[in-house]
C-alpha cells in the first residue's frame, strides 16, 4: 500500500495532534499509523503519521503547499516522502563481509525497500559477491599517506549515483570532515561496541581485557567527531570469562548484522527524529 509519511518535530505545546488530525481529516487522509512523543527535558514535540496516499485529493507537492501554513505556525520542522519513492543507498566496505552480505540478502529478498546502486570498497575481495547481485562494484584503494584522492574518488561516485544514504557496512576507514558535513544525516556506521564504550579499533579486545560481561553494537549516524554520532540502534549478547576474544569477534558479527539491518530500515521508512546529538526512534 502506498503511502505518504510525515514527519514533524517542533516546540511541544497545545493543539498540534488537534491541527494535524483536523487537516488530514478535512482532506479524506486515511491515517494507517500514528506515533507521537513529548520530551519533557528538551521541551520538543515529535509526531510521525503514515497516510494512504489514494485518499488524499493532492499529490505529494500539493500536501507540501497544503500543510505550510500549519507547519509554519507551530514552527515545524517537517518532512512528507512518498513510499514509492525508494531511496537510494550506496554501500561501502572493507574486506570483512558479513554485514554487507546481510544487507545485500535482506535487499535481494526485498526485505529492505530500497534501490543499491553501487558498492563502494577500499579493498576488491567482495566483488564477486556483489556483482552476484548485479549490482556495481567500485574499487577505490586509500594510502594512508593520501587520503584526500581516495575520498574525492567516493564523494564523486555518491553524487553520481544519486544516493540518498551512505551505509559504512564495516567500512574500516574514517570519513573526512567534509564528507560527513556534506552528508550530514545520511550517512550511517556500524560500530562493534555497544557506545559510547570501547571507541575506536579493536573493541572487542578492549572489552575482553576490561572483563565485560555483555558485549554489542551500535547502529549511527556519523559525524566529524569518532563514534560519537546520533545513535538509531542498539543490541547486546552475553559473554563469560570463558569465551575468548574470537569468541567475541564471532558472538559480535551477528549483533552487528541485526542491528545495522534494523537501523537501517527504521531510516529508510522515516523512523528516525533526530534532536541534537540524540534520536527518537518510533519502530
Amino acid at each position: 500500500m502506498r503511502t505518504y509519511r510525515l514527519v514533524i518535530a517542533c516546540p511541544d505545546g497545545v493543539g498540534i495532534v488537534a491541527t494535524v488530525s483536523n487537516f488530514l481529516a478535512s482532506h479524506n487522509g486515511w491515517i494507517t499509523e500514528a506515533s507521537h512523543h513529548s520530551d519533557e527535558q528538551s521541551g520538543w514535540f515529535f509526531m510521525r503519521h503514515e497516510i494512504r496516499a489514494e485518499s488524499l485529493p493532492f499529490d505529494i507537492e500539493g500536501f507540501r503547499e497544503a500543510f505550510a501554513r500549519i507547519a509554519e505556525a507551530f514552527s515545524m520542522t517537517w518532512q512528507i516522502t512518498d513510499s514509492a519513492q525508494k531511496k537510494r543507498v550506496v554501500l561501502m566496505a572493507s574486506r570483512e563481509s558479513h554485514c554487507l552480505a546481510d544487507l545485500l540478502h535482506r535487499w535481494h529478498t526485498d526485505e529492505l525497500d530500497c534501490d543499491i546502486p553501487c558498492v563502494i570498497s577500499n579493498h576488491d575481495d567482495l566483488r564477486s559477491m556483489v556483482e552476484w547481485h548485479g549490482i556495481p562494484f567500485f574499487h577505490v584503494p586509500v594510502d594512508s599517506r593520501n587520503k584526500q584522492p581516495a575520498f574525492a574518488e567516493v564523494s564523486r561516485l555518491v553524487k553520481a549515483h544519486d544516493a540518498d544514504v551512505i551505509v559504512l557496512a564495516r567500512y574500516m576507514q574514517i570519513l573526512p570532515p567534509e564528507l560527513c558535513q556534506e552528508h550530514a544525516g545520511q550517512v550511517i556506521n556500524i560500530h562493534h561496541s555497544f557506545l559510547p564504550s570501547f571507541v575506536g579499533a579493536k573493541p572487542y579486545h578492549q572489552a575482553a581485557l576490561r572483563g565485560v560481561k555483555l558485549i554489542g553494537a551500535t547502529c549511527h549516524y556519523v559525524t566529524e567527531e569518532l563514534d560519537a554520532g546520533p545513535i538509531i540502534e542498539q543490541d547486546v549478547v552475553r559473554v563469560s570469562h570463558a569465551d575468548t576474544i574470537d569468541d567475541m569477534v564471532r558472538f559480535g558479527r551477528d549483533v552487528e548484522k541485526m542491528v545495522l539491518a534494523r537501523g537501517l530500515r527504521y531510516h529508510l521508512e522515516d523512523r528516525v527524529l533526530v534532536h541534537g546529538n540524540k534520536t527518537v526512534v518510533f519502530d
